[in-house]
């Protein structure tokens, strides 16, 4: 909206959505709110996290960009607005029904898009290291 940017903006706000959602992928899974075949998308999503931070550290001391698409965009607002359903929980089953179910499904379509979004990253990463 304001189009602001910093330098160090562009460097912590990629660092705090990898904490925030890898911190509360982990308290949801420790309370059993995420369980069972659930847990597969939490840890494809960290995962991808991790693996995608790693090539860009990487290809930083390459002096090598690699830009966030749209989709990586979209794929942290799905992941946003899941862990938000999944968090309000049975509270939030009492105000509107299926809370928890839509959280568990919005999870699941983060988790597609990260598959997604990570392959992206990690082709336009190998382009960069065979060279």
């Amino acid at each position: 909206m304001w189009k602001q940017t910093s330098t160090i903006g562009r460097m912590l706000d990629p660092i705090a959505d990898k904490l925030l959602v890898s911190a509360i992928l982990l308290l949801l899974a420790a309370d059993g709110t995420i369980a069972g075949w659930t847990l597969w998308a939490a840890i494809i999503i960290l995962c991808r996290e991790i693996l995608v931070s790693g090539l860009r550290e990487y290809l930083a001391e390459l002096k090598v960009s690699v830009p966030v698409s749209r989709l990586a965009k979209w794929k942290t607002t799905a992941q946003m607005i899941a862990l938000a359903f999944l968090l309000a929980g049975p509270a939030g089953d009492k105000i509107m029904p299926y809370v928890t179910e839509t959280g568990i499904v919005l999870l699941w379509v983060s988790a597609l898009l990260t598959l997604y979004t990570g392959w992206d990253y990690f082709k336009a990463g190998l382009k960069h290291v065979m060279d």
